[in-house]
């Protein structure tokens, strides 16, 4: 496989997603809005003054939870547009037709949606962590972020939900032809994440870093199995006449 072929296709999505104002206000304002609101939304006086201290620290800790589902979401707006794009901006034929081999094609569409989804994910993250620490920790006596919980959900979890995330809108964009059902599909692929979170919040799972691992390690066995679907069911022939 030739990277450098994948990422010159990369960068030429990268330029593709620049004229789209939606995927850029998608990666700033979602992430922003949600390291904010969250904290606050459990930190101002009015929210958190009949919260013990033993049952504040963890909710905090479980919340960093909701960064996998962010990862998920973020690119199911971009990966959705992979291939219906091409057909929209009318470059799904050369692109079809180029030389590049179906993995060294599909690694340069799944690196672009990839990268600014993990990288708006952590950038939320850090937001999140700092404004947590800031607001909570006079109330805690320490810093509660970051933790295990916090390193094994940001490191692992969110960039394997990524991965999972690109992988199913990629195979969705090459089966449907409108942007807006391959997105409105695509968008499925946070229910199952959302138990994960759901789950943290009623202490099923546990702040303590070991369910994450388990949770990661599921997350990891499903985006291999997912890009065996994908290189399956990724077919240029098929794309190229369902689309003429």
């Amino acid at each position: 496989m030739r990277i450098s072929k994948s990422w010159t296709l990369t960068m030429k999505e990268f330029a593709v997603y620049r004229r789209k104002k939606y995927i850029v206000y998608s990666l700033v304002a979602v992430p922003l809005l949600l390291s904010l609101i969250l904290p606050l939304s459990i930190l101002l006086p009015t929210s958190s003054k009949d919260i013990p201290s033993s049952v504040l620290g963890p909710l905090l800790k479980n919340e960093v939870t909701i960064f996998i589902i962010l990862a998920a979401l973020l690119p199911a707006v971009m990966a959705s547009y992979s291939m219906i794009g091409e057909k929209i901006e009318k470059s799904l034929e050369p692109l079809l037709a180029t030389p590049a081999t179906d993995g060294e094609l599909l690694l340069g569409k799944s690196l672009a949606a990839f990268i600014p989804s993990i990288g708006a994910t952590y950038a939320g993250a850090c937001l999140y962590i700092a404004a947590v620490d800031i607001l909570a920790s006079g109330r805690l006596g320490y810093v509660p972020l970051p933790d295990w919980n916090s390193a094994a959900v940001l490191l692992l979890a969110a960039p394997f939900a990524c991965l999972f995330s690109v992988e199913f809108s990629i195979i969705i964009s090459s089966r449907v032809n409108d942007i807006r059902s391959a997105q409105q599909l695509g968008a499925l692929v946070i229910l199952p994440l959302l138990a994960i979170f759901l789950l943290g919040q009623t202490g099923v799972l546990s702040p303590n870093g070991y369910d994450m691992l388990i949770v990661s390690g599921i997350l990891l066995v499903a985006d291999v199995l997912l890009s065996f679907a994908l290189r399956a069911t990724f077919q240029r022939e098929e794309i190229l006449t369902k689309w003429k």
